[in-house]
């Protein structure tokens, strides 16, 4: 019986081969059965893989970057290893089977979008624990694309570089009202406070992001200057108030490509005229909106990212517009979130051990798989991440506050200057 199961691998591999590989095609992969059976797709491996039973071949017969990935998070083989060199030879084995380009291997998934929904789809996201995002995240957990100004600077360096970057382009000065959609943990929300003297209303669906980013404004002492709300942006009331700024980070991927207009509708009405609105989110590469290819949209959606979706920049632009928003300034950062996305991948392959003390097996490899595949996916230019700077549209010339020229969004000697309201008001920061 034996003999009989190592005929019938061996008969897998030579078919996972032929399926598989086009004439020529050579990749550092060795595969492993559990009875032994070991072949070499490619001189010098540097990705071994080690199925765990005859079952685990089938995700090789027909390799998509799901079932790869569905097939290891179950652990159905195991992997060693470089994680970004697996994730590229996933890659390599998904586009020779497909035999297609990416952009053909595009579908496009339209997505259903109401509030219990999106807070379930936030809370599998978000609320894995905040331990377990303490331990590859930078000190201030912010989890969004970090801004490198030369690209060597470290993690911690760029986060702050970004939320400098994000609250200068806006203009925010010292006694504006800012509304942060999508607070994560309240980075932002206390960066504005502190050195840019703003008052701060921050909103997020995450209980556990909620519960921490209010415990650190306490001990900011910065209660009075910031407020945190667990609120849906939809639940948002002009009539309560309006802002001076408005700012939404890595949150827009879950309004769904049929909720844009309503989203920009909203915010369109939450902003002041002469206000300024940032919206900081990814992005697909593909002009009909379609998802990621070879499989790779699927595995997000089922794992990471329920029901998420990312709109090409050309329909972002076209909804804001449709919206009432004039869009002042577009800035693509794709090799800043590859950057980012790299640094949280070898932080979290430093910190494994930890890691699994937080989260079982199958999250472990989730997540480990996701954030490797997508730093592969952004250096593939299959998702994109763009800043888009808007104002009120209209004739009138002072809905737009900005200088005439970009320099203002790249001042020299830029850093925090922790600031305390003065006697007789608050003093405008220099632009």
């Amino acid at each position: 019986m034996k003999g009989l199961n190592q005929r019938l691998l061996r008969q897998g591999l030579d078919r996972c081969l032929s399926l598989a590989l086009r004439p020529g095609t050579a990749l550092p992969l060795r595969l492993i059965t559990c009875d032994g059976v070991q072949h070499d797709f490619g001189p010098e491996p540097r990705v071994t893989v080690r199925l765990q039973g005859p079952a685990a071949l089938r995700s090789f017969l027909s390799p998509s970057l799901d079932r790869l990935a569905d097939a290891y998070v179950h652990g159905r083989f195991d992997v060693d290893g470089p994680v970004d060199e697996v994730v590229a030879v996933a890659a390599a084995l998904a586009q020779a089977a497909s035999g297609r380009s990416g952009a053909l291997a595009r579908l496009l998934r339209i997505e259903q979008h109401d509030r219990s929904l999106d807070a379930r789809a936030i809370a599998y996201h978000y609320d894995v624990s905040n331990a377990f995002y303490q331990l590859w995240l930078d000190p201030a957990l912010v989890y969004s694309c970090a801004y490198f100004p030369t690209g060597q600077e470290a993690l911690e360096a760029a986060q702050q570089a970004k939320l400098d970057h994000v609250l200068t382009k806006i203009g925010l000065q010292p006694g504006e009202r800012l509304l942060d959609i999508g607070c994560g943990w309240g980075a932002l929300a206390l960066r504005a406070a502190q050195c840019f003297g703003a008052q701060v209303v921050g909103i997020t669906l995450s209980k556990n992001q909620h519960a921490l980013a209010c415990e650190q404004v306490q001990r900011a002492g910065l209660a009075d200057r910031v407020e945190l709300r667990l609120q849906d942006y939809r639940e948002l009331d002009p009539r309560e108030g309006l802002f001076d700024k408005i700012t939404s980070i890595g949150m827009f991927e879950h309004v769904g490509l049929a909720h844009l207009g309503d989203y920009f509708r909203k915010i369109q009405a939450l902003l002041k005229p002469g206000g300024l609105v940032m919206n900081h989110g990814i992005t697909t590469t593909d002009p009909g909106n379609g998802a990621a290819p070879l499989g790779a949209d699927a595995f997000i959606s089922r794992y990471v990212f329920p029901h998420g979706e990312l709109p090409h920049i050309g329909l972002v632009l076209q909804r804001m517009q449709e919206a009432g928003l004039e869009a002042l300034d577009a800035e693509c950062l794709r090799r800043h979130y590859e950057r980012t996305l790299t640094l949280w991948s070898q932080r979290y392959e430093a910190q494994s051990d930890a890691i699994r003390t937080q989260v079982d097996e199958q999250t472990f490899r989730i997540w480990r798989i996701y954030l490797a595949g997508c730093a592969y996916a952004f250096a593939q230019n299959w998702v994109s991440l763009y800043q888009v700077l808007a104002c009120q549209a209209g004739a009138d010339a002072q809905l737009n506050p900005t200088p005439w020229s970009r320099a203002y969004m790249y001042p020299t000697g830029a850093g925090c200057v922790r600031l305390s309201v003065p006697a007789g008001g608050p003093r405008p920061r220099p632009i």
